[in-house]
């Protein structure tokens, strides 16, 4: 979600936080979190500010019906527009949408799943809800004891805070990104006092170089992006953009380019499994945005196909990368466990091309095995070649064994 413009918040802004540096270790329970990138559902991209308490228990009732849960879907993430309003002591409620958090956050371990929620390190959310500015530990406490297991903290507001501080610091040129250093170490150190294992997942769009540092504020996950949205033109630029920054993804913090918005129905098939294809490679977060209690069989089929997630999934960690760019085709590879490699040709074009991949043009030796994950079938190499038609906006998947 967008960050505020001034004039959305000029009422809210307190003080300037005083900046609490982090120190080395920030958090002893951040990297035991997250081995592998969380899998689950998010309630923003399809249900924005309608979400409510019966849309999320349709979500878990579906993940479960639908055999999302087996297939490594288990958290389920409400967005912004859950908050109410604060007691004279500070403690937050839900709102109407949400009569009973505690409740509903067993009514999602019952059913084998775990509990998302959302906040903001500034005073109000993206949504103009109650953010957590003041309150880090309080609200932490608060959702330890609803049983969350995963906080959204999304930036929002605090860049009003951030660019106040530095007009009013002009001697001190890197107090703001300091400062949202600092906001995500606070709420990081308020989760782990709760003595509760809680994913924190940075949402501030990639600002600062986050997957530069994001590890070292206690963040699980952080997004390298602003927001995806559901058409070609977004999801390509956000997941295409990710090259380079393989590095700095690994076995409890990753690259999150954005939750999926497969199902959501402004795509194509193809345009859909390039999305799943390219975030799998990436390592990436998969967080359905649809709504789970409507899908189409083909839409079942795209989420759940079982070599895509193991890609995902894969225990080495390894994140893939571009390894050949040529007019608007694309390679990209990801290492997997056992010497196998995940092989993603994208064509970004508006017409089907001819695929005549050369396995050692990209670096691999002759294979003994080749899986074309979406065609389900295996591919008798042709020499250390594979040769394929890719669809206009699609991707040719393969899993290679050497």
């Amino acid at each position: 979600m967008k960050i505020f413009t001034h004039a959305l918040l000029s009422a809210a802004i307190l003080t300037t936080p005083i900046a609490i540096h982090a120190q080395t270790p920030v958090s002893t329970i951040a990297p035991t979190l997250a081995k592998t990138p969380p899998m689950g559902w998010n309630s923003w991209n399809h249900f924005a500010r309608r979400v409510t308490e019966q849309d999320v228990k349709n979500a878990a009732d579906a993940l479960v019906s639908s055999g999302m849960r087996d297939a490594g879907y288990i958290y389920v993430n409400i967005d912004d527009t859950w908050e109410g309003k604060r007691d004279a002591s500070g403690m937050l409620n839900a709102n109407e949408k949400f009569p009973d958090m505690k409740g509903l956050g067993d009514y999602l371990h019952a059913r084998g799943l775990k509990f998302g929620i959302y906040s903001s390190p500034g005073p109000l959310t993206c949504a103009r809800f109650a953010g957590s500015y003041g309150h880090e530990q309080q609200d932490a406490d608060l959702y330890a004891s609803w049983g969350v297991d995963y906080l959204k903290y999304d930036l929002c507001s605090y860049g009003i805070l951030m660019d106040a501080a530095a007009t009013d610091h002009p001697d001190q040129p890197n107090i703001a990104n300091q400062m949202m250093h600092d906001a995500y170490v606070k709420m990081r150190r308020a989760l782990d006092h709760t003595g509760r294992p809680i994913i924190l997942s940075l949402c501030q769009y990639g600002q600062d170089d986050v997957w530069k540092w994001g590890a070292t504020v206690g963040g699980n996950l952080w997004r390298t992006t602003g927001d995806i949205n559901d058409t070609y033109d977004r999801m390509a630029t956000i997941g295409f953009g990710q090259a380079g920054l393989a590095p700095y993804a690994a076995p409890g913090h990753w690259n999150d380019p954005d939750m999926l918005e497969v199902g959501n129905g402004h795509m194509t098939v193809d345009e859909y499994r390039t999305h799943m294809s390219l975030w799998a490679i990436l390592a990436a977060p998969l967080l359905a945005g649809n709504d789970l209690s409507q899908m189409t069989a083909e839409t079942k089929s795209l989420l759940m196909n079982k070599d895509v997630i193991a890609i995902d999934q894969d225990a080495l960690g390894k994140q893939g990368d571009r390894v050949q760019k040529s007019d608007e085709q694309e390679t990209w590879t990801r290492q997997l466990s056992g010497g196998a490699v995940a092989v993603g040709f994208f064509n970004r074009s508006t017409s089907a091309v001819p695929l005549q991949l050369s396995l050692s043009d990209i670096g691999l030796k002759p294979a003994r095995e080749i899986r074309d994950v979406w065609g389900g079938a295996h591919i008798s190499p042709k020499k250390d070649g594979v040769t394929a038609n890719v669809p206009a906006h699609g991707v040719v998947l393969l899993i290679i064994k050497p």
